[in-house]
C-alpha cells in the first residue's frame, strides 16, 4: 500500500509540475498516515470509484480550513470542485 501511494504521489507531483505557472505555488509534503486513517481512506475510495486519494485530501483539507474560518473564494471553488467533481456524474475527470 505504502509503495502504491508513493508511487502515485510521484505521478500526481510530476503531472501537476507541467500544470504549474510561475505564478502557481505548490505545496507538496509527505506525511506518514496512521494505519486505522489508511485503511478508511482504501476502504472508502474502493466504496467510491469516483474518488481517488487527491481529490478525498482536497476535499478534507479545504473543507476543514473554511469550517475553521477561513475566508477564501478560491478555498471555496478547491472545495466545491472537489467535492461536485465531474467524475461523480460518470464524465471525464477534473481539472
Amino acid at each position: 500500500m505504502q509503495s502504491l501511494i508513493s508511487k502515485t504521489i510521484q505521478e500526481k507531483e510530476a503531472a501537476q509540475a507541467i500544470h504549474t505557472s510561475k505564478n502557481d505555488e505548490l505545496i507538496s509534503f509527505i506525511q506518514e498516515v496512521p494505519l486505522c486513517l489508511q485503511e478508511a481512506m482504501t476502504t472508502f475510495i474502493e466504496e467510491h470509484p469516483n474518488w481517488d486519494q487527491y481529490r478525498l485530501m482536497q476535499a478534507a483539507i479545504s473543507g476543514y480550513l473554511l469550517q475553521k474560518g477561513i475566508k477564501s473564494r478560491e478555498l471555496s471553488r478547491l472545495y466545491s470542485e472537489s467535492m461536485f467533481c465531474k467524475k461523480a456524474f460518470g464524465e471525464s475527470l477534473c481539472n
